[in-house]
């Protein structure tokens, strides 16, 4: 069974993925850590952002990969090519360039290519912003997180904060907006909820009550 949670930046939709992976015993897969892994590289290659022939080439000829630790359902560390990036792709500087990264065609395509490989695996949770439109359109479940754009941008400021990162709430704020409007208009696999998505609006819930609706959800399709 796979099982789809797409929203944008800051709906709580890694979270609330980890917790019902968690909960179900199904394994996880964090998708935008893959497109944050290339961006990442391209940052680091010093590759234009908006070059598609050079960034996508990183996408094709990368491996990422994730790891568990002993005895955990869901993996703990992110690698490109054995390297552990783990921290290095929640950087500010990687929340500012995987959009345009993740619009490149060449770049999701490849990414997708080893998401279906994954995704075939197992009873798997994916998270994203186009899984159950475009990567996993027949999940057997489709739910799509929102929430108000201040909620996910003090979330998102808290989440900064928690890793030791010197916190600009209007910055914060701005980057939300600037990530919703580039995620929404993009040609290739614009943030959209599919047609047949269970939509949850998380502002004011908790986490244990988005999830109880989740596997709520989930329950229907249990033989």
């Amino acid at each position: 069974m796979i099982i789809a949670i797409d929203g944008p930046a800051g709906s709580g939709k890694s979270t609330v993925a980890k917790l019902v992976a968690e909960k179900l015993g199904f394994h996880y897969l964090d998708t935008g850590a893959m497109y944050r892994a290339v961006a990442f590289r391209a940052l680091v290659d010093g590759v234009r952002l908006t070059d598609e022939e050079r960034v996508g080439l990183i996408a094709e000829n990368c491996e990422v990969s994730f790891a568990h630790d002993e005895g955990e359902a869901l993996p703990t560390r992110v690698f490109i090519d054995g390297q552990d990036v783990t921290a290095a792709i929640r950087a500010p500087q990687v929340d500012d360039a995987v959009s345009a990264v993740a619009s490149l065609q060449r770049v999701r395509a490849a990414m997708v290519k080893q998401q279906r490989r994954i995704g075939a695996q197992d009873d798997i949770v994916i998270e994203g912003r186009d899984i159950g439109t475009v990567v996993f359109p027949d999940a057997e479940l489709k739910v799509f997180l929102t929430a108000s754009p201040e909620e996910r941008s003090r979330r998102r400021a808290a989440q900064q904060a928690a890793q030791g990162v010197l916190v600009d709430p209007a910055g914060v704020r701005d980057a939300i907006d600037k990530r919703d409007l580039a995620d929404s208009t993009r040609q290739i696999a614009p943030l959209t909820p599919a047609p047949d998505a269970r939509v949850i609006d998380t502002t004011g819930l908790s986490l244990d009550e988005v999830v109880a609706r989740v596997v709520a959800y989930i329950e229907v399709w249990r033989p």
